[in-house]
């Protein structure tokens, strides 16, 4: 049994005792890191390959067997994001009230046992329900993690523990490429099936073992891990109150749902992020059709799968890279900026070019300007709106409930009416990049000029950070 939240920790107290960067602390930072790191990015990869490997699955037989129109596609692909947005601020408002080491996991493991049951729809319409049923489950999966590591660590620790964190989802693309692949090819007509229903049952499968090491590495909240001493419990928690976060079970928990609710949408800051990531992961529906342009750019069979490692690769290289800058320099929004303006000029780069091997290079830059700006939005939101616990997680449930709906008419974007160039497609992502970019300038303005403001009442002490600089949210 985890321990309750000690609700008679003294804030004043913690926070007197408190020394930011003491070995104490350094060796308490390790310890979670090496549970809590490992455990989300292994949940993330394959949340990321059940959702995702639709589109090796479409190229790798399913497209021709179920005989599927661009629409039948667009159908199954934007179902998924129906549940996906249903679902998200509804989980996060449980989340804050349960044990995320339960919860989690056993969301996992429902989705997981879900995805095998592909291998036995028999049309697309038995597809699009299973995709609507598997959104809905997974849909307090990703709001739920960035909720936990921002219940976890300072502003100043978190760009880059989200960006190793998001990082599965590069990692997940590109070894999604690798494994269907290989599945596709190993195991078509084994059994029976088709190579792109082994592709569901092998990777639902991984997904039903992986929930079960989830449970026992995941944390659950600094006031209630039954894995660190009494001293830890309260070290952790006093981190916290150090950069004002407020924390689920702790001090600055909640006011309630409905309050939480409104607060959250009641608050300007909701609404321009909520821009800004419906801009970014609008750009991001791109990763359904990879394996499709792949083909399109004279590849073909498996060595269309493999060619999509690459450009997440590269995503991948940049989320860490630049996820460790912004904290180290403070920053989020101006490398938002400078990243949406590279995958601009990448993509129009892509649909101006006749030259396949100019096209395929600046595809790799437009992905890894497009997944690392879609994971700094949401640390930045996580850095600006901290207090109390249950807004913060309404707030970044909404904001990704939101962005995701993007996805619902992005995946329209790209019909096969309009192949081999895709003009559609890549022009309303131009747009939808370019008008990123400024957002998250007018974003930065606004946020610097209003900071956050937290109530007296909620926070006993606000000067007790003893000389530690605090990381200043607004960047």
């Amino acid at each position: 049994m985890a321990p309750q939240f000690e609700s008679n920790y003294d804030p004043e107290e913690l926070l007197r005792n408190y020394r930011p960067g003491s070995p104490e602390e350094k060796a308490l930072l390790r310890k979670i890191d090496s549970r809590l790191l490992p455990a989300v990015f292994l949940m993330y990869v394959l949340s990321y390959l059940d959702r995702a490997n639709i589109g090796n699955a479409k190229t790798g037989g399913m497209e021709k067997e179920y005989n599927l129109s661009s629409t039948n596609y667009s159908v199954i692909l934007i179902i998924f994001f129906v549940g996906y947005v249903i679902g998200e601020v509804p989980s996060n408002m449980i989340l804050t009230r349960v044990r995320p080491s339960i919860y989690l996991p056993a969301l996992m493991l429902l989705w997981g046992a879900v995805s095998i049951a592909f291998a036995g729809t028999h049309n697309w319409q038995q597809v699009a329900v299973i995709r609507f049923i598997i959104g809905l489950i997974e849909s307090g999966f990703a709001p739920g993690v960035a909720f936990l590591l921002s219940s976890w660590y300072r502003k100043s620790e978190l760009g880059s523990r989200y960006s190793i964190y998001y990082s599965a989802t590069a990692v997940s693309g590109a070894f999604g490429g690798l494994i269907a692949g290989s599945v596709i090819g190993a195991l078509d007509g084994a059994g029976g099936l088709s190579g792109w229903r082994w592709l569901f049952v092998v990777e639902g499968l991984a997904t039903v073992v992986g929930c079960v090491a989830a449970f026992f590495i995941l944390p659950d909240y600094p006031g209630n891990t039954s894995w660190l001493t009494e001293d830890e419990r309260k070290l952790a928690t006093a981190r916290l109150l150090a950069d004002s976060i407020g924390q689920a079970g702790g001090p600055g928990a909640t006011h309630g749902h409905l309050a939480s609710l409104a607060e959250a949408l009641g608050d300007w800051r909701t609404w321009l992020f909520t821009l800004l990531f419906m801009l970014t992961t609008g750009s991001q529906t791109i990763q359904y059709f990879i394996p499709t342009l792949m083909t399109q750019m004279g590849y073909s069979g498996n060595t269309a799968q493999y060619m999509t490692v690459p450009p997440y690769t590269v995503a991948a290289i940049a989320i860490v890279t630049l996820g460790l800058y912004s904290d180290k320099i403070g920053e989020r929004a101006l490398i938002i900026a400078g990243c949406t303006a590279v995958a601009t000029v990448s993509f129009a780069v892509d649909v101006a070019s006749y030259d396949n091997h100019v096209r395929y290079a600046f595809l790799c830059f437009a992905v890894a300007g497009v997944w690392t700006s879609c994971m700094l939005t949401l640390v930045y939101l996580s850095n600006t709106i901290v207090w109390p616990s249950e807004k913060r997680a309404v707030s970044q449930a909404f904001v990704n409930a939101m962005g995701n709906s993007a996805s619902i008419y992005g995946s329209f974007l790209w019909p096969d009416s309009t192949k081999p160039r895709y003009v559609q497609g890549f022009s309303t992502t131009i747009a939808f990049l370019a008008t990123a970019s400024v957002t998250s300038l007018v974003l930065r303005y606004f946020v610097n000029k209003y900071p956050y403001a937290i109530p007296e009442a909620d926070i006993a002490v606000q000067e007790v950070k003893k000389g530690d600089k605090a990381f200043m949210a607004a960047s």
